[in-house]
């Protein structure tokens, strides 16, 4: 089971990503157009072209993990990120977000505290 979490790395692919591809494509993906090594708890995320697929592929410190979802109805929204590069850090609420299928532009986010990292 999929467990999202706050200190958790998410990494979005901003390509479009074959779903045909398992762990060794999308670790290829990885290291290969990301130019990044798969790190421990740090999640890659990949869409389809037609964005009703959705994987997350995750090094677990003994073997990779894979979260794979295909909707029936309806489309994932890939969040506002720049144009530059070939992936972006997201939050674990905005990947909740998507995984729910709850729009990113129309969500409003009410004012919080942070409590300020302890050095």
């Amino acid at each position: 089971m999929l467990q999202v979490n706050h200190a958790t790395r998410y990494l979005l692919y901003h390509k479009w990503a074959d779903m045909r591809k398992s762990f060794d494509g999308l670790c290829g993906l990885v290291t290969n157009e990301l130019n990044m090594t798969m790190k421990l708890g740090d999640v890659f995320i990949f869409l389809n072209k037609r964005q009703t697929h959705i994987k997350l592929l995750q090094w677990e410190g003994d073997g990779f993990s894979l979260y794979y979802k295909r909707l029936e109805a309806g489309t994932f929204e890939m969040p506002a990120c720049s144009a530059e590069g070939s992936h972006s850090i997201i939050a674990a609420k905005q990947l909740l977000l998507i995984l729910q299928g709850i729009s990113l532009r129309k969500a409003h986010h009410r004012k919080r505290y942070i409590a300020p990292a302890s050095l």
